[in-house]
């Protein structure tokens, strides 16, 4: 079986593109790979990419010079979980306090990890995870 290296996209749909660019930015300081009317690309780390779409805008196959990309959406509120170190936590925390963003939940995993839940502007629950709750991060 050949190997898959790593996830290297991920999408969220949102129903305000340019509220949620101004939360991914402006919250969480983001900086965008791509904009356009239909999508916000986001470079995660230098190692993967967050994409968020206006949903709805994504029905349609997409004819490109290099080929077709099939349609897809998605519908309610979604779970994701950006790597930060556990230095970085506390510091995440106060930035979301500043910002206004309530923190939803926390927990201290078995092996050693911290996360932090909270919420973007579409209901989307996001965590902020440092190493060690999981046997590969």
């Amino acid at each position: 079986m050949p190997a898959v290296d790593r996830v290297l996209e991920t999408a969220l749909y949102v129903d305000d593109l340019g509220r949620a660019t101004r939360f991914y930015q402006g919250v969480l300081g983001f900086t965008a790979l791509f904009q356009d009317e239909r999508l916000c690309a986001y470079d995660i780390g230098g190692k993967s990419v967050l994409l968020l779409f206006h949903r709805g805008s994504t029905l349609e196959t997409v004819h490109l010079p290099g080929g077709v990309i099939p349609p897809h959406d998605g519908a309610g509120p979604i779970h994701i979980a950006f790597a930060v170190t556990a230095e970085a936590l506390p510091q995440w925390e106060a930035r979301l306090a500043e910002t206004g963003v309530p923190i939803e939940g926390r927990t201290h995993w078995p092996k050693g990890g911290d996360s932090v839940y909270f919420r973007d502007p579409d209901g989307h629950l996001l965590e902020l995870a440092t190493p060690g709750i999981w046997r590969t991060y």
